[in-house]
């Protein structure tokens, strides 16, 4: 096997089947097997005898079984298997479910390598469902071991195996995209041992050392590939605009915008009026009004004498933002039109007519802003909103409408600066630090699951007054496997709606269905033909729905702060006091201060914070930014300096090499280019 793109089903020990299974977690080929990385690691290479085990740790012991194993059959689906195991200190009792096959694998007088959590108490230890192997082998025991995120079909040992296999074979042929030179400067192992021991760590040092260098190298690669997409933004020359006077503008609005509003809106005419294209990411928290932002920048580039393009993720939230922007710019005679999939076919081609003379001026829409036969006459400006829901790409195909048009980007998902200014390398940043007067703060309580009933009594209360309530489920599978979103929300939905809440009307969307029917539903939630609205995070950036006073997420715990706190913003949108309930059982210490800082206060940005500090591995914005190669190693929490070391060292090396010309540096471009395609974006 010579090459790193060889089907995953020519890998030893794999096969169609395996491969197919594979497939669902993105493995196809021999490199996205290497670089799947493991979520965890357990440390069994100390072996401890049976009297020293801690009750409730998980611990490798070696013992020799001391009895012939007991079946007994308990009920339909339930076999138990128990079997004692002795050293020369003490006797370890074992009980294994549903595994009647291990009656004649465990040998009387065979010693073996247990591993599980010990439980009982330090008179009667046993251990339930324990991994074992015969001693000397070492294949799962004696040794660290990577633990992967599983699905069906495949387990840990398939897994083990099969990267095991792959690093084999790619042993002379994985190259290393860094320079000697650069490894050196910056303390990093070479590519192939950070490989093995990312998988399979010699040591807990070899591991450190391996995600060093795997974190290293991709945040190396995303800040050359931000700089280099601002580089190619600074050499093309912009529609330039002139200043205007704004104050019709400003007097139109039926409110006073807050200093933070009118400074970035500030900022944004500024680069309107550079050689430059201005590409700015608004940022500021929920109900902070980036969207009167970009109401300011679209009229200021009308009195210009251009047309602009506001892009929203679903056709809901598109409807909204034309609803809220044409009555204020029609009344400034600024015309605006909303061009979505629904309408209908003479509709639609009335508006690509009037947009390709000039007559609209402002386009209000979905993805079916970018399609072929929509032509502007002029344009001007793009407003993307929720940036984080549309790809590098999906923007850019919206800029190609026009020669060089300026771009404004907006994200409800407050960021601390230094950390933005590093992932939007790309993007000049304004931030609205402030909310408007007059936004209520929304009472946020942490509470354990044994206040269920009393938490569906106060939705009742609330419901029958007229308000509507979301729910929210996370996730949560088998260990090691990819949960089911679909059934985990429909199994909910269900039994709220036949159990618990069966007179009220109760929906559930999630990320499974298809786009229409999960609009569908959401506009009927905001239509309040439905009390209670089931979702997973999907509905994290969504509908204003101002009746929705109550915001319910089960088991909060496996949420990161920054996501929780999007998902409470979307109550407290009207007058009525508004409420988040977040349950959760955990007992961890870091689980109790993340969920106290949600209920102490409402300031995304003092969120985001904390959440930085706070979060262990993982993705700091809860899901994956769209149009960014995703972090796979690298953690934002706990490699925050090796970010800027890397930050510095592409600095460095575009200072030396601003197009990665050189011969050395060719597999840096080939990798980012790569990178940024793969994650919907574009170099080129």
């Amino acid at each position: 096997m010579s090459d790193l793109h060889t089907d995953v089903r020519y890998i030893k020990g794999i096969g169609e089947a395996r491969a197919k299974a594979l497939a669902k977690l993105g493995i196809t080929d021999l490199l996205s097997l290497i670089s799947y990385f493991p979520r965890d690691w357990e440390d069994r290479s100390a072996l401890r005898t049976i009297d020293t085990l801690p009750i409730g740790e998980n611990c490798c012991v070696r013992a020799m079984v001391a009895s012939s194993p007991v079946a007994s059959h308990v009920r339909k689906g339930l076999d138990l298997l128990k079997v004692k195991v002795v050293d020369n200190t003490s006797a370890l009792f074992l009980t294994f479910f549903n595994q009647p096959y291990l009656k004649n694998t465990l040998i009387v007088g065979e010693t073996y390598v247990f591993y599980g959590k010990t439980e009982g108490t330090l008179l009667r230890r046993q251990m339930i469902n324990p991994l074992f192997e015969k001693d000397g082998i070492g294949e799962i025991t004696g040794r660290i071991m990577p633990i992967y995120p599983l699905t069906a079909g495949i387990s840990q040992n398939t897994m083990h195996r099969a990267i095991r296999q792959g690093l084999n074979a790619c042993e002379e042929i994985l190259p290393d995209v860094l320079p000697e030179e650069l490894r050196l400067h910056y303390h990093l192992c070479h590519i192939g041992y950070a490989y093995e021991n990312i998988h399979f760590p010699a040591s807990f040092e070899a591991l450190n050392v391996a995600r060093r260098r795997l974190s290293f190298e991709e945040f190396f690669l995303l800040c050359t590939g931000m700089q280099l997409l601002r580089r190619r933004r600074t050499d093309l020359s912009s529609t330039v605009c002139s200043p205007i006077d704004m104050q019709p503008f400003y007097d139109a609005l039926p409110f006073s915008l807050t200093d933070a509003q009118r400074r970035a809106a500030g900022e944004a005419m500024a680069d309107m009026c550079g050689k430059t294209p201005m590409n700015r990411l608004c940022q500021g928290d929920v109900g902070s009004g980036k969207t009167m932002v970009a109401a300011a920048c679209i009229y200021f580039a009308a009195q210009n004498g251009y047309q602009s393009a506001l892009m929203a993720p679903t056709e809901l939230l598109a409807q909204q933002h034309y609803h809220s922007l044409a009555p204020l710019l029609e009344k400034l005679g600024v015309r605006c039109a909303l061009l979505t999939g629904s309408l209908s076919a003479k509709t639609k081609k009335s508006i690509r007519a009037q947009l390709e003379t000039g007559e609209i001026a402002v386009a209000v829409g979905t993805q079916a802003l970018i399609s072929r036969d929509v032509t502007f006459s002029s344009l001007g400006l793009v407003v993307a909103d929720e940036q984080h829901r549309f790809g590098v790409a999906q923007r850019a195909a919206l800029s190609a409408k026009a020669e060089k048009p300026h771009v404004l980007v907006m994200s409800a998902t407050p960021i601390p600066r230094t950390l933005a200014l590093m992932i939007y390398g790309d993007l000049d940043i304004s931030v609205i630090d402030e909310l408007p007067p007059g936004r209520q703060k929304t009472d946020t309580f942490a509470v354990p699951n044994s206040y269920h009933e009393r938490v569906y009594r106060f939705i009742r209360k609330h419901v029958r007054a007229g308000r509507q309530v979301y729910i929210v489920c996370s996730l949560v599978g088998a260990p090691d496997t990819i949960p089911n979103e679909k059934k985990t929300v429909t199994e909910y939905t269900s039994r709220l709606q036949t159990e618990i809440f069966p007179d009220l009307r109760v929906g559930c969307v999630h990320g499974k269905m298809k786009s229409s029917e999960k609009e569908r539903i959401m506009a009927a939630f905001a239509a309040g033909t439905l009390d209670i609205l089931v979702s997973t995070t999907v509905i994290e950036v969504g509908v204003d729905v101002p009746n929705a006073t109550i915001m319910v997420v089960e088991n909060a715990e496996q949420f990161g702060l920054s996501q929780l706190h999007q998902l409470r913003g979307r109550v407290g949108r009207g007058t009525e006091k508004s409420y988040c309930i977040l349950f959760s059982d955990a007992r961890s210490e870091n689980t109790k201060t993340r969920l106290r800082a949600m209920t102490e206060t409402n300031d995304g940005f003092r969120i985001a914070q904390q959440d930085l500090e706070l979060r262990g591995p993982g993705d700091f914005f809860g899901q994956r930014q769209h149009g960014l190669p995703s972090l796979k190693v690298a953690d934002l929490h706990c490699d925050l300096e090796l970010l800027h070391t890397a930050r510095r060292a592409a600095d460095e090396l575009l200072a030396a090499d601003p197009d990665l010309k050189d011969e050395a540096h060719r597999g840096i471009a080939d990798k980012i280019r790569a990178l940024f395609q793969s994650a919907e974006g574009s170099l080129n």
